[in-house]
């Protein structure tokens, strides 16, 4: 079954909360994406920010479970809302 649009969002908005809140990997995020901390804040409700924040947690299964375990999420839904968020669609190259 699909995730709804609105719970990928909560999912990406749960992402970016958790990210600007760990302090080990928001510099490694911030030295990879150029982002500053006025982008986090702006970010917070801007689904094309929590699916880039998505990319990069999905980068590291050690970051997926980090990040799952703290929101009480099952693992395969941070790659599910990525999939429903803005530029989330997989490239079919058949």
């Amino acid at each position: 079954m699909a995730l709804a649009r609105d719970r990928a969002e909560l999912i990406g908005l749960q992402a970016v909360a958790w990210l600007a809140a760990n302090d080990e990997l928001l510099p490694v995020f911030q030295g990879a994406s150029g982002a500053s901390e006025d982008d986090f804040r702006q970010g917070l409700s801007d689904p094309d920010f929590q699916g880039s924040v998505l990319d990069f947690l999905l980068m590291d299964d050690a970051w997926v479970i980090a990040f799952c375990d703290a929101q009480s999420l099952a693992y395969d839904l941070p790659k599910q809302a990525r999939a429903m968020l803005p530029g989330g669609d997989q490239v079919h190259w058949t």
